[in-house]
């Protein structure tokens, strides 16, 4: 059986880019999650490795390779179990297998490499860039952040972290929730207490 994986950050992402190429014997597989959440880790990337155990998926279609991962490692890994099980990879953008007669595809693999490389060095361009933004604004004195020492109502701080209150409520973890709305620890754990709280 095929199947399709497709990912978005978040809930107002579109998929549409992701199932121009979808067939429809393909089943669908979609996680709102970050890129930076391993594969085995998200709820649907986990339901298709347990359908892929059961010998139910034998051929995946990907939009590119990111929508795997933008972890070199994590990419090579999940990459490595789908060739343990003879599970062929396709990804739409690069027109190439993980498989050929059943082996692994070498140029494939040197390919996917490098564009996991460059997948893992944009985020982390991306991050640069968001940081350097927060120093120049701070610099500026018109940075947004909140003042130090300021207390916000609970439902001040509710309503602005609607997205962590999702996800919390999804069942996310802590840590998760944190990576998936980039806000720290802390603030994940505050929104929880007040959750709990009321």
């Amino acid at each position: 059986m095929k199947a399709r994986y497709i990912r978005v950050s978040t809930s107002n992402q579109k998929t549409e880019r992701q199932l121009v190429k979808k067939h429809k014997d393909e089943s669908l597989f979609i996680d709102v999650i970050s890129g930076a959440i391993p594969f085995k880790d998200r709820p649907k990337g986990k339901k298709l490795l347990t359908e892929i155990e059961n010998s139910n998926i034998n051929y995946i279609s990907v939009h590119s390779i990111d929508r795997l991962g933008r972890n070199l490692f994590d990419i090579l890994s999940t990459l490595e179990i789908l060739n343990d099980k003879k599970v062929t990879l396709k990804v739409d953008n690069l027109g190439i297998e993980s498989l050929v007669k059943d082996k692994p595809n070498h140029a494939f693999k040197l390919i996917i490499s490098v564009m996991a490389n460059i997948a893992e060095m944009e985020r982390e361009s991306l991050l640069e860039r968001q940081r350097e933004g927060i120093s120049i604004a701070k610099a500026k004195g018109v940075y947004k952040g909140r003042v130090k020492g300021s207390v916000e109502s609970d439902n001040v701080v509710l309503q602005r972290y609607k997205n962590v209150v999702k996800h919390l409520k999804k069942g996310q973890s802590l840590r998760n929730t944190a990576k998936l709305c980039n806000v720290s620890l802390g603030t994940v754990q505050k929104v929880k207490s007040i959750i709990k709280n009321q």
